[in-house]
Order: C-alpha cells, then sequence, then structure tokens
C-alpha cells in the first residue's frame, strides 16, 4: 500500500491545490504574507502524512498524523483570517472549513486504529 492509496491523503493533496488556486487571488500584496503561510501549510498536511506513512514504528507513523493536524489547525487558522479579511466568499470558506473538518476526522480515525492495531 502506498500513501497515496490513502482517502484521506488524496484529500489533503486535492485541498492544498485549491488553497493555492484560492490564495493566488488574494491581493498582490498578500501573496507572500497571509498567502504564503496558507499554501505552506496546507501543502505540509500530506508532505507530513506522507513522510511518517508506513513507518515501522507506530509510535513514529502516530507521532505525523499529530503533527499534520497541527499543520491541519494552522491552515485553518489563516483561512480564517484571510476570509475575516473578505479575499473569499462565505460559501467558500465553509467548503474549506467542512473539508478540512472531515480530513481532521479522517486523521484521527487513522490515528485510532493505528494505536488499537499495536496494542
Amino acid at each position: 500500500m502506498l500513501v497515496e492509496d490513502l482517502d484521506v491523503y488524496q484529500k489533503l493533496v486535492k485541498l492544498a491545490f485549491e488553497v493555492h488556486e484560492l490564495t493566488m487571488k488574494f491581493p498582490k500584496f498578500e501573496l507572500y504574507e497571509i498567502g504564503s503561510q496558507v499554501r505552506r501549510s496546507s501543502n505540509a498536511i500530506s508532505a507530513i502524512l506522507a513522510e511518517g506513512f508506513g513507518n515501522k514504528h507506530t509510535n513514529i507513523y502516530t507521532e505525523a498524523i499529530s503533527r499534520a493536524q497541527g499543520e491541519l489547525r494552522e491552515t485553518l487558522h489563516h483561512l480564517r483570517m484571510a476570509y475575516k479579511k473578505q479575499y473569499m466568499s462565505q460559501e467558500i470558506f465553509h467548503y474549506f472549513i467542512n473539508a478540512y473538518t472531515e480530513c481532521s476526522k479522517m486523521l484521527f480515525g487513522l490515528e485510532k486504529s493505528l494505536v488499537n492495531k499495536s496494542n
């Protein structure tokens, strides 16, 4: 099995591309401020998951999932700030909130299954 086979990984990669597309429409002065921050954090979620995927030490894999959750929360923070600055519509904002919340639940489920498997 490859990390690309995980549904949550596929969703996170898709979201990272969508965040990138969204941020390229931010005001020019924000491209390297909040735009860059949200692009980096959204990309890091799936990258960290890929880094820890399949590690023979379950604790390393679960630590990677925990770090990915942290990046996910950072991404949500940046998206909230961008929304409050009116860089996206309420509809788009809710789309991202819902999609990342779903991914967070999926990551939690993956972590739980790994812990249960190792016990």
